[in-house]
């Protein structure tokens, strides 16, 4: 997962651009760039903003991991003991669920902001959702894009 953070690029002019210059300040090698339409800049805010380390993630993953080990600790009876681990490892799961979600559908603010950017601006940045250059004019290499829709 760092390795994918770290190394994500956009092309920017045929340039390959660096788009996370570290883990903290994710977006921001597309800042220069983005900065000259306010939308985009607000789009580009939400996403470092939703980035960001939640506290209530590491407590809860904290509180899981707390009530698992308490249970292979304690001389309390089996239920007890089987209560905990799995009280425990349920809190881990929605956990890791939750911060999962929530981290995928931060990543449509980043890619928002890259369309608000590429409608009124000029170098267009080309980042695509599998990070590959998949939409770079450069690469006539073919590619498949699935997506659902829900019609009423």
């Amino acid at each position: 997962m760092a390795a994918e953070t770290c190394s994500r690029v956009a092309i920017v002019n045929f340039q390959e651009v660096l788009v996370d210059t570290n883990s903290t300040q994710k977006g921001e090698g597309l800042r220069f760039h983005i900065e000259k339409d306010a939308t985009a800049v607000s789009y580009l805010d939400k996403y470092q903003e939703g980035s960001k380390i939640k506290w209530h993630n590491a407590i809860l993953g904290t509180t899981g991991t707390t009530l698992i080990l308490s249970a292979l600790i304690s001389n309390a009876s089996d239920n007890n003991k089987q209560s905990l681990l799995i009280g425990g490892a349920s809190m881990i799961l929605v956990n890791f669920l939750v911060a999962r979600t929530l981290e995928i559908t931060n990543e449509s603010n980043l890619l928002k902001a890259v369309e608000e950017y590429n409608k009124r601006n000029l170098p267009r940045i080309y980042f695509g959702p599998g990070n590959d250059g998949s939409r770079d004019p450069s690469n006539r290499s073919p590619y498949v894009k699935l997506e659902k829709g829900w019609s009423f």
